[in-house]
């Protein structure tokens, strides 16, 4: 099981008692698995026992804690190789028990999220977009910031659902996902034409 570099960085943070004792360590560990298996992404990240973290930390560490659920769960990883995991990133025996103490106690809610997300990917069907001119922040400071509001309309062949994705970016991040879109249709044509020959 391997994590990536930014996971890792948050896992030191985790691994260091003086940043995380062992009680915001473990309502951590609670708000991860909470926040993947009800679907709120922050779920539990306002306990008592986490108000004296940075929020930053907090965040990154939140991040990196649910990479690592979910990568093992997808891997249907064993204590094993958890453990060899968070080895890496330098946490003591103590807490990599904790975390598999409560990824055995989530392990098969685990496995029917990740089930249910299906096979096949989803297909876009139509797009509709809309410029939005922000001046002010949430903090009410001036931003003078044009941003795109992107929804993209999906079909999933798996369940037959029509959820609907929206999401905001910029000029430079709209620009950046064309560039990717383009350059993935060229090597899928180089692909196709070289199977056809």
């Amino acid at each position: 099981m391997e994590l990536s570099a930014y996971a890792q960085g948050g896992w030191r943070l985790l691994g260091d008692p003086r940043r995380f004792p062992r009680r915001p360590y473990a309502a951590l560990l609670r708000a991860a698995f909470r926040s993947l298996l009800l679907g709120h992404p922050h779920q539990g990240l306002d306990d008592p026992d986490l108000k004296d973290i940075d929020p930053t930390v907090l965040k990154h560490c939140h991040a990196a804690a649910a990479m690592c659920i979910l990568e093992a769960g997808k891997q249907k990883a064993d204590v094993s190789a958890i453990s060899a995991c968070l080895e890496d990133c330098k946490l003591d025996k103590e807490r990599i028990e904790q975390f598999c103490t409560e990824y055995q106690k989530n392990k098969d809610a685990l496995e029917i999220l990740l089930g249910s997300i299906g096979r096949s990917p989803v297909h876009i069907t139509d797009v509709s977009w809309r410029l939005e001119y922000q001046i002010k922040n949430n903090q009410l400071h001036k931003t003078y910031q044009p941003s795109y509001l992107v929804t993209l309309n999906v079909e999933n062949s798996d369940s037959g659902s029509h959820p609907d994705v929206s999401f905001s970016c910029t000029m430079e991040q709209l620009q950046d996902q064309e560039g990717r879109e383009e350059s993935s249709i060229k090597i899928i044509q180089v692909y196709f034409s070289c199977l056809l020959k």
